[in-house]
């Protein structure tokens, strides 16, 4: 639509046929392009009661002084000229047309005055121009507005069925709907990653850096949602995609709040994209379920189909030696892990590969290259277990190192060779404990209720390399009490303590109870 024909002040002034004038001459420009929502006329001395944001008010004066020159230049008839715009002002009217000739020649200097002292743009309504002429007028031009909108919705609305048709439907999405709000427009996948924009690096880098946090916290919420919100001095509006639960995305637009014609093209956007995400879901379960096929194949320690299959699909393998890295077995069934892992296998061919198990997702990458896997554990706050350097032909075994250190870790990336130092006794269980304890509990209650020192002679005796000379110096006592106390330990547990398997598994239940 033509500026010129827009609802505006400036619109109305251009127009010859209403022979329209302005009254004062330093008006701001930007007064004059102002929406006009309608044009009424009225002579009361206070209309503000009945009137509307933007509005223009068309009036003859017969509200104020009578306009004789004694009268006009006292300082009573400029005070009430100078509150009735103020009260003009402050309702939010636009404009003010005086209509001369009807009851004064000229438009009263002390109305000029304080127009002028407002910045309220006054323009003179000649006689031959009736007040409902300017109404009319203006009511033509927000009608062509209107009608020039809807065309522009169905216009746009067809340019973006025809771009979601091609090749890269989404993608061309994108760039037909900021072609038609002339904007910057992003869509960011599950995992909150920049997936697609128009134009490219249309936003300034701090910029893009608080949008995709303010993206991620709104998936990280997980529910269907619009919203507005302001970075710096952009406007955007964020809509997301997907059902509520299984968010696909969310589309970001450059604007603030978009009129009836703007939602309806958005609406359309949004309802495409989000189908061809859902459409795009079967193809991604079965990628899914390929990756994890193919981990079972290098489990089994034959790498072979897994490589040839990689290469075809996603590139090499990453080359070994490499660290397998194991989740926790929530992230699993996280959506938006595997989307960002995809997202990043493909960036990085032959650097990263990965696939689901039993108890999380497997990941591989080159050893001394944990960039991804810091990353990923900081983005979605997971576990990662990580394993020796390793070849392919030890995978399994890798696997189970990366679930050790998983399970035994405390901190986002835990390695197994950081768990291993610790020693094998330090994997004692709660179930470990549990048959410890019943295993010495005859030792304990005798001990309790006899006032013997079995536990504790023993431990000692076991610590000592089973020497009776150094646990009787240990204890502080003679060497054939030490012996009679270990015959009793053996008459109460019903052991024989001249087995090296009976002094190891009561050495590891004491240990058991030590950790």
């Amino acid at each position: 639509m033509d500026a010129d024909d827009a609802p505006t002040l400036r619109a109305l002034l251009a127009r010859r046929d209403l022979s329209l004038s302005l009254a004062v001459d330093d008006v701001d420009p930007a007064a004059l392009d102002r929406a006009i929502r309608w044009v009424h006329s009225s002579d009361l001395a206070d209309p503000t009661p009945f009137l509307s944001e933007g509005l223009v008010l068309l009036t003859t004066g017969t509200q104020f002084p009578d306009g004789s020159a004694d009268d006009a230049g006292t300082s009573d008839a400029a005070e009430v000229y100078r509150a009735y715009v103020h009260r003009l002002a402050a309702r939010g009217v636009v404009g003010l047309g005086f209509g001369t000739e009807v009851v004064r020649d000229g438009i009263p200097p002390a109305l000029v005055d304080a127009c002028r002292d407002e910045r309220m743009p006054l323009f003179e309504v000649p006689y031959r121009t009736p007040f409902i002429a300017v109404a009319r007028a203006n009511a033509e031009a927000i009608a062509a507005e209107a009608y020039a909108r809807r065309s522009w919705a169905l216009a746009a609305q067809r340019a973006i069925a025809l771009a979601a048709l091609r090749p890269d439907g989404l993608g061309a999405t994108v760039a037909e709907l900021a072609k038609q709000l002339d904007t910057w427009v992003g869509m960011f996948d599950a995992a909150g990653e920049p997936a697609r924009e128009h134009p490219l690096g249309g936003l300034a880098p701090e910029t893009a850096a608080a949008l995709q946090r303010e993206v991620t916290a709104v998936l990280h919420r997980g529910a269907r949602a619009g919203s507005s919100l302001r970075i710096g001095d952009t406007p955007f509006t964020l809509q997301t995609l997907g059902r509520g639960g299984h968010l696909r995305g969310v589309i970001a637009i450059a604007a603030g709040d978009l009129d009836q014609e703007g939602r309806v093209v958005v609406t359309s956007v949004i309802a495409m994209a989000g189908l061809a995400l859902e459409q795009q879901q079967g193809l991604v379960r079965a990628r899914s379920a390929l990756r994890a096929g193919l981990v079972q194949s290098l489990l089994t320690g034959d790498p072979a189909l897994a490589r040839r299959t990689s290469r075809e699909l996603w590139g090499p393998l990453p080359a070994a030696p490499v660290t397998v890295g194991l989740t926790d077995a929530a992230s699993a069934r996280v959506d938006g892990i595997a989307e960002l892992l995809e997202l990043w296998a493909d960036e990085r061919r032959g650097a990263l590969f990965f696939g689901r198990a039993d108890d999380g997702l497997v990941l591989v990458v080159p050893a001394g290259d944990l960039s991804a896997l810091r990353d990923l554990a900081d983005r979605f706050d997971l576990r990662i277990g990580l394993s020796d350097p390793t070849g392919y032909d030890g995978f399994a075994a890798a696997v189970g190192q990366a679930r050790v250190a998983r399970d035994r870790g405390i901190g986002p990336l835990t390695a197994f060779a950081d768990v291993s130092r610790a020693g094998v006794l330090s994997a004692f269980t709660d179930e470990a404990r549990s048959l410890a304890r019943a295993e010495l509990a005859p030792l304990y209650e005798h001990d309790a209720g006899q006032g013997t020192h079995l536990v504790d002679t023993l431990q000692v005796w076991l610590d000592e390399d089973c020497s009776h000379e150094a646990t009787a110096q240990a204890l502080g006592v003679h060497r054939h009490t030490v012996r009679t106390r270990l015959a009793l330990v053996e008459r109460v547990l019903g052991r024989d303590l001249s087995s090296f398997a009976t002094r190891a598994e009561l050495w590891a239940a004491l240990r058991a109870l030590d950790a």
